[in-house]
């Protein structure tokens, strides 16, 4: 009898490829039929019945009501470096905002951070992730995943914030982006996804150099990345902020599913 490969749907950005090391390279290789695409595009396989599994948005899993696979997913604990909102003008004097919607939980992110730290709520605009097309139709513009690493913040005439370090700097707690969801998930998830993440975790040198090449990014930013920026696991004080970031985000969309 022929055994069914879940159907994961994983994001194409630098942050994953450690959690799907397993999957690509090791012993996890064939136990799943994988496919690559934006975080938002893994939500909506999921939405649509393309994909069994997906490392989605946060955001996503709450508005949809999905059950997470416990372990495993992609956090920070201050800078992230890669979530970026640059403004050309005063933070309380943005009006409007260019997001590139591939990760709603970032888009989520902007608005509360906006809002909390200095109370402007202000309208978005999907723009393609360039920043200068994108500062020259709003006041502010929002870059994520492997556009916010090709950018050298300091070099640009522009105030910035990193997104992790201001979520770090109003709550105290680490930040929590994606985590691998679905709606009927299998008893065997957790074996699957934390076998893949310590495979790669193993291979964190091996990565970074095929990484760094693959994107053309240097090599010092990837491993520093990889090593210090972002967090693959998923312990009490991720979920601690996972929870404070829904409670916040429900306060600007009530019919978020808590």
């Amino acid at each position: 009898m022929e055994v069914h490969k879940p159907r994961v749907a994983a994001v194409s950005y630098l942050n994953t490829v450690p959690l799907v090391w397993g999957m690509l390279q090791g012993p996890q290789k064939g136990l799943a039929d994988l496919t690559f695409c934006l975080p938002s595009e893994c939500a909506d396989r999921l939405r649509d019945g393309t994909a069994d599994i997906g490392l989605i948005p946060v955001i996503e899993a709450a508005r949809q009501n999905l059950p997470a696979v416990p372990g495993t997913g992609i956090a920070c604990d201050g800078a992230v470096r890669s979530i970026l909102l640059f403004t050309k003008t005063g933070w309380k004097d943005i009006r409007r905002v260019a997001v590139d919607n591939g990760s709603r939980t970032s888009v989520m992110l902007t608005r509360v951070l906006l809002r909390e730290r200095f109370g402007v709520e202000p309208e978005l605009v999907v723009m393609r992730p360039q920043l200068a097309p994108m500062l020259a139709e709003a006041d502010a513009a929002l870059l994520i995943g492997d556009a916010a690493l090709r950018v050298q913040p300091e070099r640009h005439p522009y105030e910035y914030l990193d997104l992790g370090a201001a979520w770090k700097d109003l709550t105290g707690l680490p930040m929590v982006f994606a985590r691998w969801a679905g709606p009927n998930l299998p008893p065997d998830a957790s074996t699957l996804f934390d076998g893949s993440w310590h495979y790669g975790e193993e291979r964190l040198p091996e990565i970074i150099d095929h990484q760094a090449d693959r994107r053309g990014l240097p090599r010092s930013l990837v491993r520093e990345y990889l090593n210090t920026h972002i967090r693959f696991t998923i312990g009490p004080r991720e979920l601690q902020g996972l929870e404070t970031y829904l409670n916040l985000a429900a306060t600007l969309e009530p019919a978020l599913s808590l």
